[in-house]
């Protein structure tokens, strides 16, 4: 990989021990040009943003002294309704989403300068204990952000800037998204800073008596085999990255860069996918969805004629068979299956010999759209490559299509289609996936979709019984029960807000995920508090452990 990507290779090994000497280190670099904010409107209009440039690159630190929370993160985003973070008692807008629509206006804004030559890079730097940050890693880097969280006297650090106008690019880049960021006030900083003398002191006493002794700290570090970054490297790792740190010169950023974690056939391919490989036993999976009883009739038909063609060139070779389009629109609310049928697609037309690999490339707009005007056709032509043999998933593929005649995303489809329209593309199915109204209106503005597209599946929202047999298998898979009681107050809670739902933003089993995981934090609190003699009270759920559900309220319609 090119020296030109360093600086965002570099903050992507940084851990909790690492983050903080890293940024320093990055202020004595004379290479590096680096610019302090108050906010970048309208997302982050309230967080410190510290934005670094080097060579094609700019790298975005958005500070996030939201407080010491645990928050479980969820960046999935439902029409009509922006991903939110959950703690125990509230919830928060994510703090990733706004730092990735803060970057969308920068590439926008360096479009509009005719400056379109970088890669962007977000990082987040949160006080909060994201608790499920092992989980949501992958696909935050597929959002090009690196999150490192618990940071412990975030709001203390006093981060440094070289701000030299005679770096290239960087004066030229803050000129051009000068019309989106807050700028310090010098006054305004330095009194804040000297009535901030007095608590940071008495945090710096407060931390020092509670933080474990040197040799506590070693054996939590022995029992544990890791660090506390959310990263996932261990103490070695940690050693490495810091050597790596201390190759920096004044001259040239040196850090080794990783190549991306995937296959060989991918490694040139830098829009960001994720591939789900394909099932063992489709067929078992298929059975055990709850509903969906109309998608499995039209998948069992899809596969029936496939099989009926291969039976008869076997025994009539040279026969004309019926030609069957794979490529299919998944029409649905969130929370209804969209990605985890997909998934059964591809494998079970691998099973049948149909396709040749069975995997799944899940996509968005973002794969396409590229950081240069240009990238659309080569960026179709790789995703394309790569879901060679199994199935391309386009998820709100609705959001290709605005009223903007500008719009790069306007050229996606129609090159899709282009592609798909050679009679070579057969070992590939690409499903077009998205919420029921604005997918319906992307077919209206574009024709040639119903004939490239002909099979559509329509995804509903589940019923109350539907989401109470979720319920049962969900906490099934960890060993929990409910006491009567609670298993009452769950259904009679969730039957209300079943009622109540908002159409537009309902999250159907995304819904029940997120109270259970609600119940669960609070469960377990509740067992470290009283610490339960009988362990079977560990997995066994109380009416103390539910809450009241919230109801998403409707919100002003945003997209297509």
């Amino acid at each position: 990989m090119e020296n030109t990507y360093r600086l965002i290779d570099g903050f992507r090994k940084q851990s909790r021990a690492s983050i903080e000497r890293h940024l320093d280190r990055l202020a004595d670099n004379y290479a590096v040009y680096s610019v302090h904010l108050k906010g970048i409107s309208p997302f982050l209009e309230n967080n410190d943003i510290y934005v670094y440039v080097h060579k094609a690159c700019i790298v975005v630190v958005c500070i996030d002294n939201y407080g010491n929370l645990d928050e479980l993160a969820d960046e999935r985003y439902v029409h009509g309704e922006v991903p939110l973070y959950f703690t125990e008692e509230s919830h928060r807008v994510s703090p990733v989403w706004q730092l990735v629509e803060s970057i969308r206006l920068i590439k926008m804004k360096l479009r509009e300068a005719h400056i379109d030559t970088f890669d962007l890079w977000g990082v987040l730097l949160s006080e909060s204990k994201f608790l499920n940050a092992d989980d949501m890693k992958e696909e935050w880097e597929d959002q090009d952000i690196s999150v490192i969280d618990n940071l412990k006297g975030l709001k203390r650090w006093r981060v440094e800037v070289n701000t030299d106008d005679d770096l290239p690019y960087g004066p030229n880049i803050m000129a051009a998204i000068e019309s989106i960021v807050k700028r310090p006030d010098p006054k305004a900083t330095e009194v804040a800073h000297e009535t901030e003398t007095d608590s940071i002191l008495q945090e710096l006493i407060d931390d020092f008596i509670n933080s474990p002794t040197e040799k506590e700290a070693e054996c939590d570090e022995d029992i544990c085999g890791t660090s506390t970054g959310n990263v996932g490297e261990n103490d070695a790792d940690h050693a490495e990255n810091d050597n790596a740190d201390t190759a920096i010169s004044n001259s040239e950023l040196c850090t080794d860069l990783a190549e991306p974690n995937l296959e060989d056939s991918q490694s040139k391919f830098k829009a960001k996918v994720t591939i789900l490989q394909p099932l063992p036993n489709p067929r078992n999976e298929l059975d055990k969805l709850v509903g969906c009883a109309d998608i499995k009739a039209r998948i069992d038909e899809l596969l029936a004629l496939n099989r009926y063609n291969a039976m008869v060139r076997t025994a009539f070779p040279g026969a004309k068979t019926h030609e069957v389009s794979l490529h299919s629109i998944f029409l649905g609310q969130p929370g209804t299956g969209k990605t985890t049928v997909c998934k059964i697609f591809g494998s079970l037309l691998h099973e049948a010999g149909v396709l040749s690999k069975g995997h799944v490339v899940v996509a968005n707009r973002s794969t396409f759209v590229g950081s240069r005007w240009g990238d659309e056709e080569s960026n179709v032509r790789h995703a394309l490559e790569l879901a060679k043999g199994g199935v391309l998933m386009i998820d709100e593929a609705y959001l290709l299509v605005s009223k903007h005649e500008q719009d790069p995303g306007r050229l996606v489809l129609q090159l899709l289609m282009e592609v798909l329209a050679d009679e070579k593309q057969r070992d590939i199915a690409v499903v077009l996936c998205g919420y029921r109204e604005p997918m319906m209106q992307l077919l209206d503005t574009n024709q040639g979709l119903t004939s490239r597209f002909p099979n559509r599946f329509e995804f509903n929202d589940f019923t109350v019984d539907e989401l109470i047999e979720i319920t049962s298998r969900r906490i099934g898979e960890y060993q929990y029960s409910f006491t009567e009681d609670a298993w009452q107050k769950f259904k009679d809670m969730l039957a209300s807000a079943y009622k109540q739902r908002d159409p537009q933003s309902w999250g159907n089993a995304r819904f029940v995920a997120n109270q259970l995981e609600r119940i669960y934090i609070r469960h377990a609190r509740r067992c470290v508090s009283e610490s339960p003699t009988d362990s079977k009270q560990l997995l066994l759920l109380t009416p103390a452990d539910i809450q009241p559900i919230d109801v998403p309220r409707p919100r002003p319609r945003i997209g297509f």
